[in-house]
């Protein structure tokens, strides 16, 4: 058997499943297709996809994934993933329930958010513009989670990390929730790779209502214009440079309406690619390695991709450098 044949095969023994079971009972499901839970309807199988509700439930997992050493990933709303046709190896999980909350409370010059990992950035946004919180409108159009935008600092001229107070996550070294310090920075933050984001608080100053929904309504109404929202995409692909704008650079070298397969770079916006209808994952890898190719070679920059790669790509379209970038 060839290494690409073992890298495609499920590494869950039966114990595996078994126990697994026993946690969730019918809410896992082995080999599911992941490209219906990516926002770019694009990805292989997991070996495991289970959806919890609860930190009980999120705590007993990370348990047995300790115990049994198993990979795992954390799949929220999927809008900034690119699966590998070949599928995730070991444990994809999924927060639903509880974890899916929002608590707003308003003081007189404040307004606190609690919110669940799997919380959806649009409503916490639109919970927070009705209780006049200033900056939200920073956060709308984000079409992510909670959690993910936690990880990866989400946001605009302003950032979800500036409005962060403290942050609970679990991990399969200490899976009771627990509050870790984070750093934030362009893109990213310090939260490490195996937290899972329970929850997270949130604290804005308080403004006036009508004029925060106003703003809100105003991005969403832009974003709307000038994004491909018509198609399956995961938003940008490529991470601003210092000084400069990823999609300015992308249209300059001609790229827009190149494509691989049926991936495309979006007419609308440079900085997107788009699934039109039977794209796999390998051939959005190639558009994104032919663009940043294409931009080091006419302006010396080096794009670093927004999109964060999972799982196997079958077929070697990335060198190790563009790997290690994603």
């Amino acid at each position: 058997m060839s290494a690409d044949d073992r890298s495609l095969r499920s590494i869950l023994s039966e114990d595996d499943r078994e126990a697994l079971r026993s946690v969730v009972g019918e809410r896992v499901r082995f080999d599911e297709p992941l490209a219906p839970y990516t926002s770019w309807k694009i990805g292989g199988p997991a070996d495991a996809f289970v959806v919890l509700h609860d930190e009980r439930e999120l705590e007993a997992v990370l348990r047995m994934i300790a115990r049994r050493r198993l990979p795992f990933f954390v799949l929220g709303a999927g809008s900034n993933v690119l699966v590998g046709d070949g599928g995730v190896r070991g444990l994809v999980l999924r927060l639903e329930g509880a974890f899916a909350r929002i608590d707003v409370a308003t003081r007189d010059d404040a307004v606190e958010i609690e919110a669940g990992g799997c919380a959806g950035m649009a409503t916490l946004v639109a919970r927070a513009a009705g209780a006049g919180a200033e900056g939200a409108d920073a956060l709308a159009g984000i079409p992510g989670t909670v959690g993910g935008s936690v990880r990866m600092n989400a946001g605009t001229d302003r950032e979800l990390g500036e409005f962060v107070r403290d942050v609970r996550v679990q991990t399969p070294g200490n899976p009771r929730p627990h509050v870790v310090d984070i750093r934030y920075f362009y893109r990213k933050s310090t939260l490490p790779r195996d937290a899972v984001v329970a929850s997270a608080r949130f604290v804005f100053a308080r403004g006036d209502e009508n004029e925060v929904r106003r703003r809100v309504r105003e991005r969403l109404l832009r974003r709307k214009q000038t994004q491909p929202i018509s198609l399956p995409n995961a938003g940008s692909c490529f991470r601003n440079p210092p000084g400069d704008k990823a999609a300015r650079l992308i249209e300059a070298v001609g790229a827009k309406g190149w494509s691989e397969g049926d991936a495309r770079i979006s007419e609308h916006h440079a900085n997107f690619i788009v699934h039109q209808g039977q794209a796999r994952a390998y051939d959005v890898a190639r558009l994104l390695v032919r663009v940043r190719r294409a931009v080091r070679e006419r302006f010396g920059v080096e794009l670093e991709p927004e999109v964060h790669f999972v799982g196997v790509f079958a077929d070697p379209v990335m060198t190790g450098d563009e790997r290690a970038a994603g």
